[in-house]
């Protein structure tokens, strides 16, 4: 499974993902599901993927060899004007890519047949115009963040989201951000083991057009054992300060 998260922030915008891939509990392997590509002073892009890693490699690679190798009927994501028209390139690869490998098997008459499904969270600033965030479903459509929405999480999603709902605030410094997210993730490993480390951390400030801070967290990162670790004593002393219910057993 997978657990990603990208929010929109007065400042510009926080990226984080986990690295962990399983098809049962006997076979678990690590793959990167955070993406970058940038052009010096014109544009900045995040992509972060989940969902089945055979169609979220493929699209990757798709998208990467139009980098190099652009056409007219299939764009590349450097050359587009808008991040609108951004998100609709890479949600028509999409949901190209996922009927083309339906269509090496019956997924339809096998009810153990893969599932080919994938989703994206895009973020990213093209020169003279705001950061943008969007979520990119299998279908190819998406929808962009907003004030009332702002921030997309895609994978396991329903363990972390209740710390961001509760604590999200688009003005907040990059460092408490970073906080908030490790929390989220903490909250999401510790009650879903197909979500795991190590982690990717990302942060991009406006008009940057490249991040300024990247990095990996290990299951060794110090801050981290201390966010987890610091959580939970905050949520038991909270508990423990709840008044009483009332009854004497």
């Amino acid at each position: 499974m997978t657990y990603c998260v990208g929010m929109l922030l007065d400042k510009g915008m926080a990226f984080m993902s986990d690295t962990r891939t399983n098809s049962g509990v006997d076979n678990i392997s690590t793959f990167r599901k955070m993406f970058s590509w940038s052009v010096p002073g014109e544009r900045f892009i995040t992509m972060m993927t989940a969902g089945n890693l055979a169609t979220t490699q493929a699209l990757i690679s798709q998208l990467e060899e139009r980098t190099k190798a652009p056409s007219d009927r299939k764009p590349s994501i450097l050359e587009a004007p808008t991040m609108f028209q951004m998100a609709n390139i890479i949600g028509t690869t999409l949901r190209d890519t996922i009927a083309a490998r339906a269509m090496t098997g019956d997924e339809s008459s096998l009810p153990t047949a893969p599932n080919f499904k994938a989703s994206v969270i895009l973020g990213g600033q093209i020169k003279g115009m705001e950061p943008r965030l969007y979520l990119i479903y299998p279908e190819g459509n998406f929808i962009e963040a907003s004030p009332e929405t702002p921030f997309f999480q895609i994978g396991e999603t329903k363990y972390g989201r209740p710390i961001l709902v509760r604590g999200f605030e688009s003005h907040m410094s990059f460092a408490d951000i970073t906080k908030l997210l490790m929390v989220s993730f903490d909250s999401t490993l510790k009650a879903n083991l197909s979500v795991g480390l190590p982690l990717d951390l990302m942060l991009y400030r406006t008009d940057d057009f490249a991040p300024f801070h990247e990095r990996r967290i290990t299951a060794d990162d110090p801050y981290f054992d201390s966010i987890s670790e610091g959580w939970s004593k905050a949520l038991r002393d909270a508990f423990h300060s709840l008044p009483d219910y009332g009854l004497d057993a």
